[in-house]
């Protein structure tokens, strides 16, 4: 047993005891596994870190190889979280800085769940990268949580804190915060020349920002960056390169692009972070210029266009080739807010040929930067052309239903009233793959029913289903949300009572059921779990109705009085209470790693437990019938048709 004695905490009141405890219980598992990974250190005042002055990419001379940067975000309680990437430089372990980003880029972080985007891909000198520092601006930064509602809430300005100051991240005071990412001695970046070194950034927004006093009604975000680093893309991620068009080989089947991440706009004097060559295949599909091809025929149409033509690209990096695959391509006016306004949302509800979106991503040729709207109207018709995201085939606006996300083209209203219109009638619409989560309830050959989570990134209550099926009778409902799945797709992977998350296209609109036509699909049955129970003070004084080395058992009695009961798998919130026989805690005996302790909160101390056994013994003469327990928190596998729990972490915490 290690007992550590907890400083009372300065930060964020609304801090839970379990959340202090799962802190410090964290930080002694990444103690015992360091190595692996890079600490870091944050300068939050924006000062001579910010810009250390080496050299840019964009003079490399001599021996040279690319690094490929690319950025994703580990999901976060945001709707949207807009800021400005303002540099991000390599340090050499002889010193030299490289900046690889050339000029401030803009970004929404929460649009990079599941999505990979190429940061850079500059030829750097040769050596070996010892750290990474990344400058992110919050000066006219957009912040909006998710607390369940149709369009979250939005964080003001001033309420925007800067974690290692506490001071608002908005002027006078420094608007910047620098993170330095030191890299370990077996993940350091090697760039050799004529090769290509892959460096992968995930910006952590659920571990950089704390909401607080409430989720409920956020006043407050405190941001403390966090970032981790791989020397190997994500193959689960979709990646997306974005650029003006170079030159395009229809012989070697590839283009040429100079790499302009995110939303910025092209210029004739715009700095590109690179060249990067985007290869193609037979089954990639394009969109150019509102028209849609597939494979060489779309890659002579691209020829046919003029250098300096934007593209975005997704797809996937191809590790035993060095390669970026493409999947789908876009150009010209398929792009957003290249010639028209765009706006890139999920529809909430559809009447007649008026859309309601929420969650819009607002680009404008004429104005620089990007837009969030909450909530907006758009207008389709006749002279709509509609495209699918990777899809070959012809399609119509009758494709468009609720839950589809999408981007619409078209000209934009004067505000009014605080809100605008798209009006898309005489313009187009591209259908973009959606994401659907939910808890399978039955399975059937090719058809799934889920109790829906979220759809597009939007809770199941955002949505009005007025309209989606053949009859009113055949709507689409939350509680039993049809998924017609491919003969070419496995669902034996697949368990009631388990979640599960399909990528796809929502069926067209009057035409479920099936509600949607799934293309991917992703098992969580036998994915980790974190529990979490807590019960009112005074606590309760049995809280296990079963304790031995080999099991814990929480009552469904005991589970049905606290004031919260929950196992979360991949964003879903499950109901252990449910269980008739109670949950059952169980040591896994295949976890590499485990972490046990006892959180005594009157003590302010923490045990800490080598082994199940120990922490059992422990709890064992530790509830004697006066001390009480307030929570239990638990992480590791859950078998949802058994009601077991095969924990890695586990955390007890007493009021004692």
């Amino acid at each position: 047993m290690t007992t550590t004695a907890m400083r009372q905490p300065d930060g964020p009141a609304g801090m839970s005891h379990l959340q202090r405890a799962l802190v410090l219980v964290l930080a002694l598992i990444l103690a015992a596994c360091s190595g692996g990974m890079g600490g870091g250190s944050m300068d939050g005042t924006g000062s001579a870190a910010t810009n250390p002055g080496g050299s840019s990419a964009q003079g490399c001379s001599g021996s040279c190889g690319t690094a490929l940067v690319t950025l994703t975000d580990a999901p976060g309680d945001f709707v949207s979280y807009i800021v400005n990437i303002v540099s991000l430089t390599l340090t050499r372990s002889d010193g030299t800085v490289v900046q690889t980003v050339p000029t401030t880029t803009q970004v929404d972080l929460a649009q990079l769940v599941n999505l990979s985007e190429i940061l850079s891909a500059d030829q750097v000198p040769a050596g070996r990268y010892v750290s990474v520092a990344l400058t992110v601006d919050y000066s006219g930064a957009t912040i909006v949580v998710d607390n369940g509602s149709d369009t979250g809430v939005t964080i003001a300005p001033g309420d925007i804190i800067n974690g290692v100051t506490s001071e608002p991240l908005a002027a006078p005071n420094p608007t910047r915060m620098t993170l330095t990412l030191s890299l370990a001695s077996d993940q350091q970046l090697v760039i050799t020349p004529n090769a290509i070194a892959n460096l992968s950034l995930d910006f952590n927004l659920a571990a950089s920002n704390t909401v607080g006093p409430s989720t409920t009604n956020p006043t407050t975000v405190t941001v403390n960056p966090v970032v981790t680093a791989s020397l190997a893309a994500d193959p689960t991620l979709q990646m997306r390169v974005r650029g003006p068009l170079i030159s395009v080989n229809t012989t070697a089947g590839s283009y040429l692009i100079g790499v302009l991440p995110f939303y910025q706009p092209f210029t004739s004097s715009s700095s590109t972070a690179g060249q990067f060559t985007v290869t193609t295949t037979s089954a990639t599909s394009y969109a150019i210029n509102g028209s849609s091809y597939t494979g060489s025929a779309g890659l002579t149409a691209l020829a046919a266009v003029s250098a300096g033509t934007l593209t975005v690209a997704y797809g996937s990096w191809d590790q035993s080739t060095q390669s970026f695959i493409a999947s789908q391509v876009l150009a010209g006016s398929s792009v957003g807010g290249t010639n028209e306004a765009s706006v890139q949302g999920t529809v909430l509800s559809r009447s007649g040929d008026t859309l309601t979106l929420a969650n819009g991503l607002l680009l404008h040729p004429n104005i620089p930067g990007i837009a969030f709207m909450g909530q907006l109207t758009a207008t389709i018709g006749g002279g709509t052309s509609v495209l699918e995201q990777g899809q070959s085939g012809s399609f119509t606006i009758a494709d468009i239903s609720v839950g589809q996300h999408l981007t619409l083209f078209g000209s934009l209203s004067s505000p009014s009233m605080g809100s605008v219109t798209l009006d898309a009638s005489s313009g187009g619409a591209l259908l973009q793959p959606t994401p659907v989560l939910g808890t399978v309830t039955a399975a059937a050959s090719g058809l799934i029913t889920l109790n829906l989570q979220s759809l597009g990134g939007r809770p199941p209550s955002a949505f009005n289903f007025a309209g989606t099926g053949s009859d009113s009778s055949n709507d689409a409902t939350a509680t039993a949300y049809t998924v017609a799945v491919p003969a070419s797709l496995s669902t034996s992977s697949l368990s009631v009572g388990a979640p599960a998350s399909f990528t796809g296209f929502v069926a067209p609109f009057g035409a479920a059921p099936p509600d949607f036509a799934a293309s991917t699909l992703v098992s969580y049955a036998q994915t980790a779990g974190a529990l979490q129970v807590r019960w009112n003070a005074p606590g309760v004084t049995a809280p296990f109705a079963t304790l031995t080395g080999s099991e814990l058992l929480i009552s469904q009695a005991t589970l049905q009085s606290s004031s919260e009961d929950v196992i979360q798998i991949a964003s879903v919130d499950l109901n252990p209470s449910t269980l008739s026989g109670g949950l059952e805690l169980v040591p896994d005996a295949s976890a590499s790693a485990t972490a046990f302790a006892i959180v005594h909160r009157s003590q302010w101390m923490i045990d800490t437990y080598g082994t199940f056994n120990d922490l059992v013994s422990a709890l064992t003469s530790d509830l004697t019938g006066t001390t009480t327990a307030l929570e239990v928190a638990a992480y590791g596998p859950y078998d949802a048709s058994t009601g077991v729990l095969s924990v890695e972490q586990l955390v007890v915490i007493l009021d004692q």
